[in-house]
């Protein structure tokens, strides 16, 4: 068995996890958890639709935000696409997708302060590196036979108006509707920091106790995404993407000269900026350093470790659940319920109830994460599974599960979990904001205490980790052969 490649990778990575799982701070730290959790889910069952003044302003801006940070994310993307394989470029690009939307809010907050253009360039720059990099796959990708059959003479515009795009329009519009929803997800959680969308109330109603009215939000968030087929048709795009913008709120006017103020004094480190010398900076950057840089990135390696194999197991789960080879039609369709919100769900919400529920430990974001990247991966692997034709005498139950359909579809199971690995570091350090001690805490500390340079220098680290676990993550796939997909 362990002559497979696959097979020790898999024991590789399940050792380092159950090796974090003994240095992690793992723990449910609440007097009463359980009975925590009851309530939270008897609001949910009984949600109050009607209590909180805003909160149908609050969902229009979340779908504002998101329309207007995807539309501006997917047009940027394209125009860098164009240009990808310039070295500088596909820098450029690994770098911005490397920051959380949240970070980006964070940062836009100390000079635009809570302006729509906030929410909109936290959204639109990380999605412009997404979006170059999987657009310049897709071109890469398209058939370069249909360039031959052009005239003579046909210029190089009209040649890719003409030839390359119609070959990869489906899957170009295919991808942007799926990077919409999770802009959703990325617009909601910004009210988390102040912005006037879903999470800024689902916070209030939970710091008050307010369970049925935080179960209302989260039924409200659940119908949006699940209605998006519905409502998002191709001849009402125009529409919402012209409307979006008059929907996102005023909010205060900006200061432009706090904006020449961050980036010509606050971010610069203050060493430097008093002159107090090379010596100096030195002292301050190895206090950076060894003071909050080094904790925050073991525990952020920590924690995405755990993250990812239980993510894994989840997801190897949970596919049966939707599987065609599994169960009844009733099953599979309690099945695709319960994916459809573990997947809808953001990490950065459901950890924050489960903190709310369980008190400040990495259980509750191991939890999250899990939840979120297995329903994804989950749905996907069942899916591939339907497609699968086994023969007439299959084992049946356990058997079938493990003998027949898991060897199948393991090496594309792999192949979406390397592929979720930098997503997950992303979001580990962001849940930091929470009180988790991963980057994402020492960032949102230096920012709280006004060290922004401090906060620079971490935010910067934590782009390098993610860029680092993102190449990692494509070595391993290319020397395991593994064919990857987009995803969230």
């Amino acid at each position: 068995m362990f002559a497979y490649p696959t097979v020790r990778i898999s024991f590789l990575f399940l050792a380092l996890a159950v090796a974090g799982v003994l240095v992690a701070d793992i723990a449910i730290t609440t007097a009463n958890p359980w009975q925590d959790l009851g309530q939270f889910f008897l609001g949910v069952a009984t949600p109050n639709f009607f209590s909180t003044e805003g909160l149908m302003t609050a969902l229009l801006r979340t779908v504002a935000f998101a329309f207007v940070g995807v539309t501006l994310g997917s047009i940027c993307g394209f125009l860098l696409a164009l240009v990808y394989r310039s070295l500088p470029v596909r820098v450029f690009c690994a770098f911005i997708r490397a920051i959380h939307e949240l970070f980006w809010a964070l940062i836009f907050l100390q000079f635009f302060g809570f302006h729509p253009l906030t929410g909109v360039l936290a959204i639109a720059i990380p999605y412009a590196g997404i979006f170059a990099k999987v657009y310049s796959e897709i071109l890469d990708e398209a058939d370069p036979e249909p360039a031959r059959l052009l005239p003579p003479g046909t210029s190089s515009l009209a040649a890719f108006l003409y030839a390359r795009i119609p070959d990869c329009w489906v899957q170009m519009r295919t991808y942007t509707a799926y990077r919409l929803e999770c802009g959703l997800r990325s617009s909601a959680i910004l009210g988390f920091v102040g912005l006037p969308t879903l999470g800024f109330y689902l916070e209030s109603s939970f710091s008050q106790g307010l369970y049925s009215d935080a179960g209302a939000m989260l039924i409200l968030f659940y119908l949006l995404i699940a209605t998006m087929p519905l409502w998002v048709r191709p001849k009402l795009l125009p529409f919402y993407i012209l409307a979006a913008p008059f929907f996102l709120g005023e909010g205060l006017p900006i200061v432009w000269g706090n904006v020449e103020r961050f980036f010509t004094e606050d971010i610069i480190p203050s060493p430097i900026r008093s002159g107090e010398g090379l010596a100096a900076f030195t002292h301050w950057f190895g206090d950076v350093m060894v003071t909050e840089a080094l904790p925050g990135i073991w525990n952020t390696v920590v924690l995405t470790q755990i993250a990812l194999v239980a993510t894994g197991i989840l997801a190897l789960l949970a596919f049966p659940l939707i599987s065609n080879h599994f169960g009844g039609p009733v099953r599979r369709t309690s099945g695709h319920v319960f994916l459809v919100i573990a997947r809808s769900t953001p990490e950065y919400i459901l950890a924050y109830i489960l903190l709310q529920l369980w008190g400040p430990s990495m259980l509750p974001a191991v939890v999250a994460l899990a939840l979120h990247n297995g329903g994804i991966i989950g749905h996907l692997i069942g899916r591939q599974t339907n497609s699968l034709k086994l023969r007439p005498d299959a084992p049946k139950g356990f058997s079938r599960y493990s003998w027949e359909l898991v060897p199948r579809v393991y090496r594309s199971f792999l192949a979406f979990l390397f592929y979720r690995w930098e997503i997950i570091m992303r979001e580990t350090a962001i849940l930091g904001i929470l009180g988790i001690y991963t980057l994402g805490f020492y960032v949102d500390s230096a920012i709280q205490n006004i060290q922004f340079d401090r906060a620079m220098i971490l935010i910067l680290i934590t782009a390098l980790l993610n860029i680092g676990i993102d190449a990692l993550g494509r070595l391993i796939r290319r020397k395991l052969a593994l064919q990857t997909m987009p995803s969230c």
